[in-house]
C-alpha cells in the first residue's frame, strides 16, 4: 500500500500500478482529488500512458492535457506522438503550430515524431519544411535521433539517393540508422543493395536486431535468396533467443517465396506463439505452391483455434489454394463464407482470384459474368486474367469480347495486343494477325521484354 504522506505527490503517482485505461482513469480521479490535475509534471505522465500504450486514448490524454495551466515541451511532445502513432496526423500538426505559438521551441523528439508523421501520410512539401526547420534548429546533423527519421523518410518519398547520402554524411550511426537504410532500399526495391548494406553493418561492428532480420529476410524473398536466407536463419537462432512472432512470419514468406515450403512448415509449426499473419503466410505459401488441400486444412484448423479471426487476406490464400488445385465448387463457396460468415465484402483481389478459377478450369462464360458483375467493376488485371485463360483454352470470341473491355481500360497495354494476336494465330487467322500488330505499332505500344531473373553471389555467400 502507497503512503500519499510520505512521498512527494509526483513521485508516489509512479508507485500506483496502472496497465489498462480503467485502471489509468482511477489514478486521475485521485489525482484530481488532491488538487494535482494541473501539475505539468503529474499530467505529463497520465498523457504518455495515454498517448504510447496501445491501450491509451487520445481523448482523454487531450482532456488532461487541456486542464494543464502551461504545458511544457514533453506534453506537447507526446501528444503529437501519440497523434502520429493514431494515425490523427490533423491533431498532431495542431498541437505542433499550438507549441511554436506558445513560446515552446522543437526538439529533436519534435521533429523525429513530424518527420515519421510527413513518411507515413507521403506529406512531401511538408517533410521538406521539416526537414529545413531542423536543419535551421541544428537537429539535422547533431542529432542521430532526427537524422535517422530523415533517412526513413526520404526512402519512404522514394527518394533513396538522397536518403543514402543523409546517412553516407552522418559523424555518427547506430543500428536504427544501418536498419533505416536498410528499410530503405527494401522499400525502393533495391534488394541487392539492402544486402550489401547488411553485411556492411555487421563489418562495421554493428549487432543486428529483429527488424534488421525481418527487412533482410524480405529482401531475401523477393531475390529468391535462399541460401542467403538461410544463413539469416542461422544468424536468427545466435542473435535474437526470444523468437518473436514477426520474424518467423518473415522466414515463413521468405521459405515460401524461395521455394522451400517444407521449411516453412517446419518454422509454423515450431513457432512458440502465432498471430493472424502467421496463418495468412503459411496458408498462401502453400497454396501458390499448388499443395491447396495442405492450405485449406491449415485453414479449418485456423478457424477452429478460435484465437484468430481469418482476415480478407486469409481468403486470398484460401482461393488462391482453390485457383491452383482447381477446386471450383469449394472456390464458390468460401468467397460466399467471406461475406455471410465472416463480414469481409470481396475485394477486386478475391474476385480476381475467382476469376483465376474458373479461367483455369474452361468455365470462362461464367468467369466473363463474374468480372461484369463484381461490385467495383473489373480492373484490367481481372480482365487481362480471364484473357489468358482464353488463349489457353483458344476461345476466341470470348477473347474477343474481352479485349474490347481492356481496350476501354488500358487500350495501349502491349501484352493485351500479343495475347489476342497468339489467338489469331492459333486459329489461322493471319489477317487479324496482321491487322493486331498494325494497331499495336500505330498506338505505340511496344512488345514487351522477356522477364529476368538472377541470384548472384560470391564464394563466400555475400551478394555482389
Amino acid at each position: 500500500m502507497v503512503v500519499m504522506n510520505s512521498l512527494p505527490f509526483s513521485a508516489t503517482f509512479f508507485a500506483l500500478p496502472c496497465s489498462t485505461m480503467r485502471e489509468l482513469s482511477q489514478i486521475h480521479a485521485v489525482i484530481i482529488s488532491f488538487g494535482f490535475a494541473r501539475h505539468v509534471f503529474v499530467a505529463g505522465r497520465l498523457i504518455s500512458f495515454c498517448a504510447v500504450s496501445e491501450l491509451g486514448s487520445m481523448e482523454h490524454a487531450a482532456g488532461v492535457f487541456a486542464d494543464v495551466d502551461f504545458p511544457d515541451a514533453f506534453s506537447y511532445n507526446t501528444m503529437i506522438r501519440g497523434f502520429v502513432r493514431t494515425g490523427n496526423g490533423e491533431e498532431a500538426l495542431r498541437y505542433f503550430k499550438t507549441m511554436r505559438k506558445n513560446g515552446k521551441p522543437a526538439d529533436n523528439f519534435t521533429f523525429s515524431f513530424l518527420l515519421k508523421l510527413c513518411a507515413q501520410s507521403a506529406m512531401v512539401d511538408l517533410g521538406l519544411q521539416m526537414h529545413c526547420a531542423a536543419l535551421k534548429d541544428g537537429y539535422d546533423l547533431h542529432s542521430t535521433f532526427v537524422r535517422n527519421t530523415l533517412i526513413h523518410m526520404y526512402a519512404m518519398f522514394g527518394n533513396i539517393a538522397f536518403a543514402r547520402r543523409l546517412f553516407d554524411e552522418m559523424p555518427e550511426r547506430d543500428l536504427v540508422s544501418w536498419n533505416a537504410l536498410i528499410d530503405g532500399f527494401v522499400n525502393c526495391t533495391l534488394y541487392n543493395e539492402a544486402l550489401k548494406a547488411f553485411v556492411k553493418m555487421q563489418q562495421a561492428g554493428f549487432s543486428p536486431d529483429s527488424a534488421t532480420f525481418v527487412e533482410v529476410l524480405s529482401a531475401c524473398a523477393e531475390l529468391g535468396e535462399l541460401a542467403f536466407g538461410q544463413r539469416v536463419h542461422s544468424k536468427i537462432n545466435t542473435c535474437v533467443p526470444d523468437d518473436p512472432v514477426s520474424l518467423s512470419n518473415s522466414l515463413i514468406d521468405m521459405y515460401s517465396k524461395c521455394g522451400a515450403v517444407d521449411t516453412a512448415v517446419s518454422v509454423f509449426h515450431n513457432m512458440k506463439g502465432r498471430n493472424t499473419v502467421s496463418w495468412n503466410s503459411m496458408i498462401l505459401g502453400l497454396a501458390v505452391h499448388g499443395r491447396a488441400r495442405e492450405a485449406l486444412q491449415l485453414f479449418d484448423e485456423m478457424r477452429r483455434t478460435d484465437l484468430h479471426e481469418p482476415n480478407d487476406i486469409t481468403f486470398v490464400g484460401v482461393l488462391c489454394a482453390c485457383s491452383h488445385g482447381g477446386l471450383v465448387e469449394e472456390g464458390r463457396r468460401y468467397l460466399r463464407s467471406m461475406k455471410t460468415d465472416y463480414g469481409i465484402n470481396p475485394s477486386v483481389q478475391h474476385y480476381g482470384c475467382l476469376v483465376d478459377l474458373l479461367g483455369r478450369t474452361g468455365l470462362l462464360t461464367e468467369a466473363y459474368e463474374v468480372v461484369r458483375s463484381m461490385p467495383a467493376g473489373g480492373n484490367a488485371v481481372v480482365w487481362r486474367t480471364l484473357l489468358g485463360a482464353c488463349r489457353i483454352h483458344s476461345d476466341l470470341e470470348m477473347g474477343e469480347r474481352v479485349r474490347r473491355h481492356l481496350m476501354e481500360l488500358e487500350p495501349d497495354h502491349s501484352g493485351d495486343f500479343v495475347l489476342l494476336s497468339h489467338m489469331y494465330a492459333t486459329a489461322g487467322r493471319w489477317g487479324d494477325v496482321m491487322s493486331v500488330r498494325e494497331d499495336m505499332l500505330g498506338m505505340g505500344a511496344a512488345k514487351p521484354q522477356p522477364g529476368n531473373s538472377f541470384i548472384d553471389l560470391l564464394s563466400d555467400g555475400r551478394p555482389k
